[in-house]
């Protein structure tokens, strides 16, 4: 994997990121299925990739507070799992709208990186069972591969036991 730099252009704010950060990355565009029930499962579809290695980003509110959570694509998000990971005692999804304006992306990508305002981050345990891992680029069509340890550094994240079956 080479260090690749931003895709079309000027990038989006996760590809900026992770070029400013100085990691190795590899960026991944597909054509999204607007009519995707998943855009999460439509994405490793597209790329031919197992769903435990890539990723979606949810967020959600503990105590109040936003969250981001890193969870595999087929997975759901234990709230509770979360809520006790973040130090918080209840935890509910964000709304869709408050999740795009504190992000600065839409839904089906939002990725972790390149956020407009940094938020706690919980990266499921399970992304430490791969070499790399896979999450949104930051619009809809593109996803980047980096390491998990890279995804830890450059969201200040912690890793938990988050994801639900």
């Amino acid at each position: 994997m080479g260090k690749a730099k931003t895709h079309g252009g000027k990038g989006t704010p996760a590809t900026i990121a992770a070029a400013k950060a100085d990691i190795h990355y590899t960026l991944h565009p597909y054509e999204p299925d607007a009519g995707a029930q998943s855009y999460g499962t439509a994405a490793a579809d597209a790329l031919g990739l197992p769903y435990e290695q890539i990723f979606k980003t949810l967020l959600a509110e503990v105590d109040g507070e936003l969250t981001v959570a890193v969870v595999p694509v087929a997975a759901t998000l234990d709230l509770k799992a979360l809520a006790t990971a973040a130090g918080g005692k209840k935890a509910k999804m964000a709304d869709p709208a408050a999740a795009e304006r504190a992000t600065g992306y839409v839904v089906g990508g939002i990725s972790p990186l390149g956020q407009r305002k940094r938020h706690p981050t919980i990266v499921d345990a399970s992304a430490s069972g791969f070499p790399t891992v896979y999450v949104s680029a930051g619009r809809r069509g593109l996803q980047i591969e980096l390491a998990p340890g890279d995804l830890l550094r450059l969201t200040g994240g912690r890793v938990a036991a988050i994801a639900g079956r």
